[in-house]
């Protein structure tokens, strides 16, 4: 599919009027057992003929009968990020499409107070996908889920809603949001022993290639199954660290992107589990090597239109372009505790190599926060500003809600974008730093709660119920990391005060 194609498929998708041709072409065989059992849910369930949704669970039905698929599990996310999961048999499946799956959100971190806590998970056709891993038949399939209430509106506290929500504002404005990640990760040797310091994998360092490798193996592995699932992948190598790993997924429009990366997390660690490995996404696992961040590049088209690129302008930037970045710019330490939501996020971003650290941006500079690349400055479709800041383990719902908010915010009130940073960042002073206008990102978890409390645009965004559970747990967690007592000062103040 050519890029206008891709562009206008997003489209529609986002007012639920494409159809599912990954499950279309799924189906390759037959079952006459199967299609009895489907018939019998159709009449049972009453099944609808006569909208674009209907199509998308025909899909989905023929795609179950014909790979005699056995199980289907329905995920989403709860406020943190963390994935879960509920498996239904084929023959529960048409009722989870016209009535959902209930269970007690209240058990379902930042969901629903006990007194609240009947919720509905109502499966999504459009992302009816295999799971490799689990064989061709009698095999095991997913779908992500919408969260409702028992009365089928939508719940505030789910994240994939919170950033349909950022979405619709978007295109209200004209927009279609696009987002491509880079994610890195880090490979470790079995078993983690739980306080001590993980073995990597390997040896390796940046674009390093190697005849026999584990790093290798894993990658090639792990791209040929997210290709299975319809991700596509653009690139992979090793990255800096030792063990560690960076796969780029190909660009797609924001939903489809934090679906793919919650997909993409689970098959990088099935992968890693199949080779005796374990793959972690913490921030810095390791001291003393690079820490694993989600370089992420953004874009808005109008229609087909790239609405970054401008052909007479200073690096092909656009108005809307740079006031975007502005806007990214003016809310960066504000969204910080969701682009960076873990304690151990902050150490990646003090630690300099290519996490950033200051509140700047730079044309093809990779020490500034938003970087503006120029691989193919003559093509406009690629126009795109690079957000280095998110880590590969944050809530890519969450974030890119809030991304989308700061870049919009900064095109709604046409600000204006500071002087670029050229200069390498990280060398700079203090001083040369507060007279070039550049401030700090938080220095820690702490700092990035106080900043995002105050903020009205994260608050609207997220709503007030994901907004005021976040800053309850994040400060809870800050809390208890500040009694505890770390093995460094045992080790470095008990033999000496």
């Amino acid at each position: 599919m050519n890029d206008s194609l891709m562009r206008r498929a997003a489209i529609l998708r986002q007012t639920d009027a494409c159809a599912c041709h990954d499950v279309r072409a799924a189906v390759s065989s037959s079952s006459a057992e199967r299609r009895i059992l489907v018939a019998v849910m159709r009449w049972k369930h009453g099944y609808r003929q006569d909208g674009v949704m209907d199509k998308q669970t025909e899909f989905v039905l023929h795609a179950m009968e014909e790979r005699d698929v056995r199980f289907v599990r329905l995920w989403f996310t709860d406020v943190l990020g963390f994935l879960k999961s509920v498996a239904v048999a084929p023959a529960e499946l048409e009722g989870a499409f016209s009535e959902g799956i209930g269970f007690d959100g209240s058990a379902i971190q930042g969901f629903a107070r006990v007194y609240e806590s009947d919720m509905v998970a109502h499966p999504d056709p459009a992302t009816f996908q295999l799971l490799p891993w689990r064989g061709a038949m009698q095999g095991t399939a997913r779908m992500f889920c919408d969260i409702r209430l028992p009365d089928g509106s939508p719940s505030f506290a789910d994240p994939r809603f919170v950033l349909k929500r950022a979405l619709d504002k978007a295109s209200e404005m004209g927009f279609t949001f696009y987002t491509h990640p880079e994610v890195e990760f880090y490979l470790f040797k079995q078993p983690i022993i739980p306080g001590q310091v993980p073995i990597p994998a390997d040896q390796s360092g940046y674009f390093d290639h190697t005849t026999i490798s584990v790093a290798t193996d894993f990658r090639r592995q792990a791209i040929t199954i997210l290709e299975q699932m319809g991700i596509s992948v653009e690139f992979s190598h090793h990255e800096g660290g030792p063990g560690q790993q960076e796969i780029d997924l190909r660009y797609a429009d924001a939903l489809s992107t934090a679906d793919n990366i919650m997909t993409f997390r689970v098959v990088i660690k099935e992968v890693a589990a199949m080779q005796e490995l374990f793959a972690s996404f913490m921030p810095k696992p390791l001291t003393g090597h690079p820490g694993s961040g989600m370089h992420t590049h953004v874009s808005l088209f109008e229609g087909d239109s790239n609405a970054f690129y401008d052909a007479s302008a200073e690096y092909h930037l656009s108005k809307t372009g740079r006031q975007f970045i502005a806007g990214l710019l003016a809310h960066a330490a504000d969204i910080c505790a969701v682009t960076n939501p873990w304690i151990n996020s902050y150490k990646r971003l003090i630690s300099g190599g290519e996490a950033p650290s200051y509140i700047c941006w730079g044309q093809n500079n990779r020490s500034a926060l938003v970087r503006v690349p120029m691989y193919k400055p003559a093509k406009g479709a690629s126009a795109r500003v690079e957000l280095r800041s998110i880590d590969s383990g944050a809530n890519p719902y969450l974030a890119f809600a809030l991304v989308l908010a700061a870049g919009l915010d900064g095109i709604e009130k046409e600000m204006e974008l500071p002087e670029g940073a050229e200069d390498d960042v990280w060398s700079l002073t203090d001083k040369q730093r507060q007279a070039m206008g550049i401030k700090p990102l938080p220095r820690s978890l702490g700092m990035a709660i106080d900043l995002m409390e105050s903020s009205q645009l994260v608050a609207d965004t997220l709503g007030e119920h994901v907004f005021d559970f976040f800053l309850r747990n994040k400060r809870a967690e800050y809390e208890e990391y500040r009694a505890y007592v770390t093995e460094r000062e045992l080790a470095k103040s008990l033999p000496v005060l």
